[in-house]
């Protein structure tokens, strides 16, 4: 059998087992840490296995947002009355309508689990559009107040943010894997699972690994809890699913290779949604609230206050990243230098036709968009796109182009980010049920198998927005870890 082969190993075949457990969970990201909490919590012996050096993953570079809504302590502080109903539209088609109407009923008590657990959440509002903003504010906007989401519920921010300044993700964590540690977690890392081992009636009773060259056997006498991320970093599985997402800038640790994905598979697990995937647009959202977005035709596609990575699916899925940002030089100063993230224009001209022939537009094509844009603008609306009026103002000359292609790079990370305008992550992977139990393709659950995280399928369809992925890793984590806890 090849070393790196993902084919299930026979119980009959393993002569003894190097390490024996009750639970095991497989990735120490957000899911992971909650799901080894939950199951350690009833008492049984829970061993978390990661194949990097130390725990963390993807969600420790995360910026740490949590969707959460229902009318949370946060919300309540900052003067918001939220109802429970308000993420099926955001998650695009495919959403799973039982698990995020399950999600929304009880989001106000994962809030409280989360603090539980010792995450900070300051009661305070930050109210502009950016990817991550750059005070300690708890509660953040992520589309909820632009359109369409607008004439669907009643706008209340809910993005909830650990108390840190910049990218919140390692706080979350540090949060969470301090809550696992005490619970009587033992971890085993620089650890890859390789293979699950089944029972003659298919169960899953444990795993094969490797640690530094030598093979493992580990005896899972409950359940195992897949929560090894997606798939972003293995381009065969890219070019097989998603292959629109390959060639960009990848959102994770290193370690989202589809392995978990590939081991379920191996045993008759069904995925799905395996070709959708999140875009981060290289793009400031608050310059681009400010002015207008435009394709390679110098038309507007989107409209420029939404959740930014609604408008980077836009960009990648239907303009192919031929995408510009047009500002005057009132909107470009109005983001203050720091939250600029360092860009600059790509593009500068005195007139709008000036600046459409730099950028390589169709004649006029700018000048058009332009003019018809700055009329709705003066009135106060925009019928197009559907810009809220706070962002509406008609841009003055000279102007300026920023192209997405030219990347941005945040303050907590080094090296240049040029590279397509686009950072991917998956959203596909293992189909799962409401407590974590993964499916076969005849819809039976399997025996012992569990999964949480970018590696299953639970809230999202083909949309997506931040803090769903922490969300729904820690609150279907903990679901797994208990029904894993539980045999």
């Amino acid at each position: 059998m090849p070393v790196h082969s993902v084919t299930p190993r026979s119980s009959t075949e393993i002569t003894h087992y190097d390490l024996d457990t009750d639970v095991l969970v497989i990735g120490y990201g957000c899911a992971g840490a909650a799901a080894a909490f939950e199951a350690a919590r009833t008492g049984a012996r829970v061993l978390v296995l990661d194949r990097a050096g130390g725990p963390g993953g993807s969600s420790a570079m995360s910026g740490g947002e949590i969707y959460l809504g229902g009318g949370t302590p946060i919300q309540t502080a900052c003067g918001f009355d939220d109802t429970p109903a308000y993420l099926t539209a955001a998650l695009g088609p495919g959403a799973d309508s039982a698990k995020i109407a399950d999600y929304c009923e009880h989001s106000v008590e994962h809030f409280h689990w989360l603090a539980d657990r010792g995450v900070p959440f300051k009661p305070s509002l930050w109210d502009a559009p950016a990817w991550v903003p750059p005070t300690d504010d708890g509660l953040m906007w992520l589309g909820e107040n632009s359109w369409p989401f607008t004439e669907i519920a009643r706008p209340a921010p809910r993005g909830h943010r650990p108390t840190a300044n910049d990218f919140g993700g390692r706080l979350l964590m540090q949060c969470l894997t301090a809550a696992t540690e005490s619970a009587g977690v033992t971890t085993l890392f620089d650890t890859a699972a390789t293979a699950l081992i089944l029972a003659g009636d298919g169960a899953v009773t444990g795993v094969v690994a490797r640690q530094y060259g030598r093979e493992l056997t580990i005896r899972a006498r409950r359940g195992c809890v897949l929560t090894t991320g997606g798939f972003v970093d293995n381009d065969e599985m890219l070019a097989a699913h998603a292959p629109l997402l390959l060639g960009h800038t990848k959102v994770s640790a290193g370690t989202d290779d589809g392995s978990g994905i590939r081991m379920a598979q191996a045993a008759g697990a069904a995925v799905r949604h395996m070709a959708t995937g999140q875009v981060g647009i290289s793009l400031i959202p608050g310059l681009a609230a400010r002015g207008i977005l435009v394709n390679d035709k110098g038309q507007r596609f989107v409209n420029e206050d939404t959740y930014p990575g609604r408008i980077g699916q836009a960009a990648l899925f239907t303009q192919g990243m031929r995408v510009w940002v047009v500002v005057d030089e009132e909107a470009f100063e109005a983001v203050p230098e720091e939250q600029r993230w360092g860009v600059q224009p790509t593009h500068m001209a005195d007139t709008a036709d000036e600046l459409g022939v730099a950028m390589d537009l169709p004649p006029g094509a700018l000048a058009a968009t332009l003019h018809r844009y700055n009329e709705f603008a003066a009135a106060g609306t925009d019928p197009d796109r559907h810009k809220a009026a706070r962002w509406l103002r008609p841009l003055r000359t000279p102007l300026a182009a920023i192209d997405v292609r030219a990347g941005i790079r945040p303050p907590a990370e080094a090296g240049d980010r040029r590279g397509t305008g686009a950072s991917v992550f998956t959203l596909g992977g293992l189909h799962t049920d409401a407590h974590g139990r993964v499916l076969d393709i005849d819809g039976a659950a399997m025996p012992g198998l569990f999964a949480a995280g970018r590696a299953a399928v639970n809230l999202h369809g083909q949309g997506y927005i931040s803090g769903t992925s922490l969300g729904d890793g820690t609150f279907f984590g903990r679901r797994a870890g208990i029904a894993a806890a539980q045999g």
